[in-house]
């Protein structure tokens, strides 16, 4: 045997169109890997830029109708943005229902702010987690169609050298490992995946606690009805005067 015959090459050479299904579809999971790792980090660099500048100037705004025209002029690109833009809407359909108002808004006001707050970070959360499922669907099933091309690639490998009458170990050693590349491919598109899923969760989680607080003081500031924000002279989180609003009401971990 010639080790030098042997390897990546002389095993596609020899695969059949079966056997070359599980190279290409772990293939396509690492590049869909890649894919959601660059566009996600990319998004979420941007949404963090974005998300830091709207927090300055809405916190720097003297009233809520300040904050209300920029969203107007430059619609929002970013999650408190978009989160406040929510707010101020339903603010303003409360301000406009009279006697022929649907079911919708029917109701205190603060549990309509609550509704709408509440769906503006459900709408967040199917945002952020957009491609978890293939992230999660690469690392589960990989290392399985890995394997599948293995035990392919050992099937064949068996029959032909039956078919030839060499049984030796030198010349079934080298088509049974050139089989076992395929299992190392499972585990080297699975184990980024993985590690790559777990990291998006987190910063999820994180993005999703951040929000929550911003929709509590969103809720406190449209609930006092002063429209006025009251932040300190540093310029740090604002001293709202409305009553706190319990977590559990907003619906966010």
């Amino acid at each position: 045997m010639d080790p030098g015959a042997m390897g990546i090459a002389h095993l596609l050479s020899q695969s059949s169109g079966i056997g070359l299904v599980p190279l290409v579809l772990l293939v396509l999971m690492s590049v869909g890997t890649c894919y959601y790792l660059l566009f996600k980090s990319w998004v979420g660099w941007q949404e963090k830029r974005l998300g830091r500048l709207f927090l300055q100037r809405f916190w720097q705004s003297r009233h809520l109708q300040d904050v209300e025209q920029q969203l107007l002029q430059h619609q929002p690109q970013e999650a408190y943005g978009r989160l406040a833009a929510a707010a101020l809407a339903a603010k303003a359909q409360l301000s406009r229902r009279d006697g022929q108002a649907g079911l919708l808004i029917l109701g205190p006001a603060d549990e309509f702010l609550l509704r709408a707050l509440r769906q503006a970070i459900s709408r967040e959360r199917l945002r952020l987690e957009a491609g978890l499922t293939f992230l999660a669907s690469v690392g589960s099933a990989a290392p399985f169609v890995g394997l599948f091309g293995t035990v392919w690639g050992i099937y064949h490998a068996l029959l032909a050298i039956g078919a030839a009458g060499q049984s030796s170990l030198d010349k079934v050693a080298g088509p049974v490992g050139e089989a076992l590349i395929m299992t190392g491919f499972g585990l080297a598109v699975a184990l980024p995946a993985v590690l790559i899923y777990n990291l998006f969760v987190r910063l999820n989680r994180m993005k999703l606690a951040s929000l929550d607080g911003f929709a509590h003081d969103l809720f406190a500031l449209l609930t006092t009805g002063s429209g006025v924000l009251n932040v300190e002279p540093s310029g740090a989180h604002p001293k709202t005067r409305a009553t706190h609003v319990p977590e559990a009401e907003l619906g966010v971990v």
